[in-house]
């Protein structure tokens, strides 16, 4: 399983923290890849880094995701081409902080259309094909708010609980195959996350923070393992099984606590 030579994956929001790490542990193991993300310039960089290290092939497809049939526009592109997705990581996405009354919609929608249905079309497009050559991997990206009601992250965490229950299910339908669905939730991560998204690091966050190159790391990991979910960092992992034991209104309590100083 450490060995992908002759392997292509596909990575989404290649262009920066995670989906970065994710493309140099997988050019690590010999796997070839295609990265997508909508700045072609970092794209480019990173083909030229991890081309000259570990002598793999790289193409780069600048492509915004979220523009109205461009999922359906990137499968079509790599089945025209005759190029075998064998992994696909599902890495592209972004959160918004702050009260939900106060994000405009347009911001929350642009969100939401990321975080849910391109993943959730790309995952459908790929997996069909997968489940035809009884062989591959699927690795999606939620979060630890997943776990429980996130204020301040509202409508981000609700869709990392979709993410996180949709590949639980598919994981399941295909238990009887060769393709695998896993989900990484990580906990606070050291990338342009939470610049992104508005909000300056809590001291909660700053405790607990994790280099975006071992939570990549333990993601292929898992996937490579078939298992359908994992938690990088034990604090983490244990916050989220202790989440199951306390009523509702706690959880959300406490999700609060940890996202404001």
């Amino acid at each position: 399983m450490n060995d992908l030579h002759g392997k292509t994956a596909l990575v989404t929001g290649a262009s920066s923290g995670l989906g970065q790490d994710f493309a140099r542990e997988l050019a690590n193991r010999g796997c070839r890849l295609v990265l997508v993300a909508r700045r072609e310039d970092r794209l480019r960089d990173l083909q030229q880094e991890i081309t000259s290290k570990y002598d793999v092939p790289v193409d780069v497809i600048p492509m915004d995701l979220v523009e109205a049939g461009s999922p359906q526009k990137l499968y079509d592109m790599l089945r025209d081409s005759e190029r075998t997705v064998d992994i696909l990581i599902n890495n592209a996405g972004y959160g918004l902080f702050g009260d939900f009354a106060d994000i405009p919609w347009d911001r929350t929608q642009n969100m939401l259309e990321l975080d849910i249905m391109v993943p959730t079309q790309l995952m459908r497009l790929f997996v069909a094909d997968m489940v035809d050559r009884n062989y591959g991997f699927i690795l999606n990206i939620a979060s630890i708010g997943a776990y429980q009601p996130s204020p301040t992250y509202a409508a981000y965490s609700a869709a990392k609980s979709y993410v996180l229950s949709l590949t639980d299910a598919v994981h399941y339908e295909l238990r009887h195959t060769r393709v695998k669905c896993t989900t990484l939730s990580p906990g606070v991560t050291r990338t342009e996350f939470l610049t992104v998204a508005g909000q300056k690091p809590t001291f909660f966050q700053r405790l607990t923070v994790m280099e975006s190159a071992e939570v990549a790391r333990i993601g292929i990991r898992a996937m490579l393992k078939g298992r359908s979910s994992v938690v990088p960092g034990a604090f983490n992992a244990v916050a989220a099984w202790s989440m199951r034991f306390l009523p509702r209104q706690l959880q959300t309590a406490l999700a609060n606590l940890a996202m404001r100083e």
